[in-house]
């Protein structure tokens, strides 16, 4: 089973001009359909004089996909949009392309070929990101094994949420979740048992490249 998924880091924008008419593409991660029509409307809003605001969204959210052509001629704005970000395997985004039309038409193909320049532009200027399903958990240790354990942390795929200096080190961590088991019981050798590890959830999550 599949449990990671690509998606941007951060919203990104690019465009172009084709015979006179100005593409605008807009990319933006999202978790919910919400947060995906909020983010549609802000473009709409924030270009409320353009011709048309295309745009498709993908989510694992109940795996919704939708795309509209905006009074773009049917198949011609809305579908090549979401095509580019099924081709990138994309998913938890968002993609809107603006057009002011510049008073040539540019028929079917030429509709295709600019709306699916202007959002590969936008993606051209984001950066993709894998996330994947993390387990989290805690490790508390003592101060003389505390050097030890973060040596071996620094070797290993680890998030380090948070690390509380109290009467002992407590180490809040995330692996990706098919390495918990294999670090947990790194510590645990580590320290000669004396790490006390909880697992305390799980999340989805990516490590910084």
């Amino acid at each position: 089973m599949k449990i990671s998924y690509k998606t941007i880091k951060a919203p990104a924008s690019g465009s172009l001009i084709e015979r006179k008419s100005e593409f605008i593409g807009y990319v933006a991660p999202v978790r919910t359909e919400e947060q995906a029509i909020q983010f549609v409307n802000e473009i709409r809003k924030k270009h409320s004089d353009a011709r048309h605001n295309v745009y498709a969204y993908i989510l694992r959210e109940n795996n919704t996909v939708r795309f509209s052509d905006d009074g773009e001629p049917h198949g011609t704005a809305g579908m090549p949009v979401l095509d580019v970000l099924r081709k990138e395997e994309l998913t938890d985004i968002a993609a809107v392309v603006t057009r002011y039309f510049g008073g040539i038409l540019l028929g079917t193909g030429g509709l295709v070929r600019a709306y699916t320049a202007a959002v590969k532009a936008a993606l051209d200027n984001a950066e993709i990101v894998v996330f994947d399903r993390f387990a989290v958990f805690s490790a508390m240790v003592s101060y003389s094994d505390y050097p030890k354990v973060d040596y071996f942390l620094q070797s290993r795929t680890v998030i380090k949420d948070n690390i509380d200096y109290g009467n002992d080190v407590r180490m809040l961590l995330a692996v990706p979740d098919e390495q918990f088991e294999g670090v947990a019981k790194s510590i645990a050798d580590i320290t000669n048992g004396r790490a006390v590890i909880e697992r305390v959830g799980e999340r989805y999550d990516y490590i910084e490249q």
